[in-house]
């Protein structure tokens, strides 16, 4: 019988989900960037670090990296508790700009 910590999560916090696949270090950052607009849920907009997120859901991510800005769109595969190793984080996504 599997422990409650072992059952996939329905749903989580955009801020921890952003950080468990790695598209963040921090929840910290992660909240900003959301508040700072740069987060969509399903095409939706939203400035809530709290926001839920779910299987399913399509993401788009305005993300900056050096003098470039970066739109990736991706889908949430996967939920889990913490953030694992970047080899995990992979399988949390599809990422549509591939």
């Amino acid at each position: 019988m599997p422990l409650p910590s072992d059952e996939p999560l329905a749903t989580q916090r955009l801020d921890q989900w952003l950080v468990n696949a790695r598209f963040v270090k921090t929840r910290s950052l992660a909240a900003a960037l959301v508040m700072d607009g740069a987060v969509r849920i399903n095409r939706q907009a939203t400035e809530k670090p709290h926001a839920r997120v779910r299987r399913g859901d399509v993401l788009t991510l305005a993300l900056a990296h050096g003098p470039h800005a970066n739109v990736r769109v991706i889908e949430v595969r996967a939920i889990v508790a913490k953030r694992g190793p970047a080899s995990l984080a992979q399988t949390l996504y599809i990422d549509y700009a591939e």
